[in-house]
């Protein structure tokens, strides 16, 4: 019933082809647009980048498609589509999607689940990490990750070597971007990236202290989001994340990336099909959008409270 049909396909089609054409004027807003030409007319321009920051997780999850290959059946359009928006996010194409399929594959297991600590309370090392990770940290180590991959190879054997333990998935991340031809395509978009958002520093000159804040801004909303939808849920479950209950316009505005539970069941399915398949398996709603995000500040969860409830 939820495969798509030719007649679907197309249209899937059809309407992503649009999402391109908006997607690609948003990446190319804040970094020319405003930079190049609203700005020398007033610097209250600057102001277009408010909205455009609050947009950032409308675009993540654009992205997104290109990541799960839903974005185009055409698998190289797909992947070049991906590849230009992650430039300008400002991330290596095959860094996010590997990192993305392994959150498939390893989500509230030890290796994957950021908010859980061992032993009765957090170190404070833990907790400085865990707030600094959903302030901004997943976008800085996206950035910093992308850049590190111009390193020559043999540095990054040995860095993933000291970075690999038990709770996290640095190491099967570097098995699948040292692939030569992974680390090839990689490290081209790294320089992309390095010398694409330069250039954009250098275009608004007296005012980059504008687009530095815009950075910063992108980084809170795409690292406060990423964990809300698994923060306290069941550990040792990759399947299972909560739905998170959205106006339906809200939910359109961000590719129902709320339905987080249902994409989880389904990860290859097109982000317009998820309202459907969310009704028709009664997945209903865990917790409702802003509840769930805030929820997060209160920190820390030890493994032990699992076990007992």
């Amino acid at each position: 019933m939820f495969r798509c049909s030719n007649d679907e396909a197309r249209r899937g089609d059809c309407l992503n082809r649009r999402l391109i054409l908006v997607f690609s004027l948003y990446a190319l807003l804040p970094t020319l647009v405003v930079p190049l030409m609203l700005l020398p007319l007033s610097p209250a321009w600057g102001g277009l980048l408010v909205p455009l920051v609050l947009l950032t997780n409308s675009w993540w999850a654009f992205q997104h498609e290109a990541m799960h290959g839903t974005l185009l059946h055409d698998k190289r359009a797909n992947r070049l589509i991906g590849r230009l928006h992650a430039i300008a996010f400002g991330a290596s194409f095959d860094l996010l999607r590997w990192g993305h399929l392994l959150h498939h594959a390893h989500s509230r297991t030890i290796r994957e689940r950021s908010e859980v600590h061992e032993g009765e309370r957090p170190s404070v090392g833990f907790v400085v990490a865990y707030y600094l990770r959903i302030g901004g940290g997943l976008y800085l180590a996206e950035v910093i990750g992308t850049l590190v991959l111009l390193l020559p190879r043999a540095v990054l054997v040995r860095l993933v070597g000291y970075l690999d333990r038990p709770d996290n998935v640095v190491g099967e991340l570097g098995v699948r971007l040292l692939e030569a031809p992974v680390l090839r395509a990689a490290r081209i978009d790294a320089l992309c990236v390095l010398l694409f958002h330069t250039g954009v520093f250098w275009f608004y000159g007296e005012y980059a202290w504008m687009y530095a804040l815009a950075l910063a801004g992108r980084a809170l909303a795409v690292s406060f989001v990423d964990n809300a939808f698994h923060y306290g849920t069941a550990l040792d479950e990759p399947r299972r994340a909560m739905n998170l209950a959205l106006p339906p316009p809200l939910s359109a505005l961000i590719l129902h990336f709320n339905l987080h539970g249902a994409h989880h069941l389904r990860p290859g399915l097109p982000w317009w099909q998820l309202p459907s398949y969310h009704r028709a398996h009664d997945l209903g709603y865990q917790h409702a959008w802003w509840p769930a995000l805030f929820r997060q500040l209160r920190g820390p969860i030890g493994a032990a409270r699992f076990e007992t409830a």
